[in-house]
C-alpha cells in the first residue's frame, strides 16, 4: 500500500523525461548528419580547446558506446565515443566542445563542481540505499531515525542533481564562446551546436526534476505511515 502511495507526484518528471530524450534523439540524429565547415574531427577540437587552455596533459580518449561521452575528473582523462571523436559533424563537435568545457571548470576549481565531486560518494549510495531504508522504515515500524537517515541520504543525492544543473549548462555556454571565438563553425553551424547541447541539458532538468518530486513523495511517505 505504501509503495503506490503519492505515485502521481512522479507523472511530470516521467513525461518530461520522456520529451527531454525524445529531444535528444531527433536534435541528435539532426545536427549529427549536418558537416562543418573547419571539417575538425570532435577529438581534433577537443585537442585544440584542452592545448589552449593549458591542459596539454589531459589526454583524450575514445570510449564504447553511443554518446558515452564525458569528462572523468578522478584521472583527468576527456573521454569521447568513436562517433564524436572521429565524427565532423556540428553535433560531434558540440559534444567535443562541451565536455572540454568539463575538464576546464575542474583545472579552474569551478565551485559547483567541486561540491558535486566532493557528495558523490554519499550521493551515490543515498540514491539507490536511501528509498529502500525510508520503505524498510516504513513497512516494518523500524524507528523513526532510520526514516529520517534514508531521506538524509537520499536528499544528498537530489543535492548532487541539482548542482548538475549549473555545471551542465556552464560547460555550454563554454563550449559555445569557445566554437564561437575559433572560427571553425559558421553562425549556422554553432546554431546547430546550440540546439544539440540545449537538448541534452533538459535530460539533466528531468533528471533533477524526478530526484526532486521521489524526495518530495519520500517525505509524504514518511508522514503518512
Amino acid at each position: 500500500m505504501y509503495w503506490f502511495q503519492y505515485w502521481w507526484l512522479l507523472v511530470p518528471a516521467i513525461v518530461f523525461g520522456f520529451i527531454a530524450q525524445s529531444m535528444v534523439r531527433s536534435t541528435y540524429s539532426k545536427y549529427s548528419k549536418m558537416g562543418t565547415r573547419g571539417g575538425l574531427t570532435g577529438a581534433d577540437l577537443a585537442r585544440r580547446i584542452l592545448d589552449a587552455n593549458g591542459l596539454r596533459q589531459v589526454p583524450v580518449e575514445e570510449v564504447a558506446g553511443k554518446l558515452t561521452d564525458h569528462y572523468d575528473p578522478r584521472s583527468r582523462t576527456l573521454c569521447l565515443s568513436r562517433e564524436v571523436g572521429r565524427g565532423r559533424s556540428v553535433a560531434a563537435l558540440g559534444i567535443a566542445a562541451h565536455e572540454s568545457g568539463h575538464a576546464i571548470q575542474h583545472s579552474r576549481s569551478y565551485v559547483p563542481l567541486a561540491i558535486r565531486n566532493t557528495v558523490y560518494p554519499v550521493a551515490s549510495f543515498g540514491s539507490k540505499l536511501g528509498p529502500l531504508i525510508v520503505f524498510a522504515g516504513i513497512i516494518f515500524g523500524i524507528a523513526e531515525p532510520l526514516v529520517t537517515i534514508g531521506i538524509g541520504l537520499f536528499a544528498v543525492a537530489v543535492i548532487f542533481s541539482v548542482l548538475t544543473l549549473p555545471i551542465e549548462f556552464n560547460a555550454s555556454s563554454r563550449a559555445l564562446r569557445l566554437l564561437g571565438s575559433s572560427g571553425v563553425m559558421t553562425q549556422d553551424e554553432l546554431g546547430g551546436a546550440r540546439k544539440v547541447l540545449n537538448a541534452a541539458a533538459m535530460t539533466y532538468v528531468a533528471s533533477a526534476l524526478a530526484s526532486v518530486l521521489t524526495l518530495l513523495r519520500l517525505i509524504l511517505l514518511s508522514r503518512s505511515r
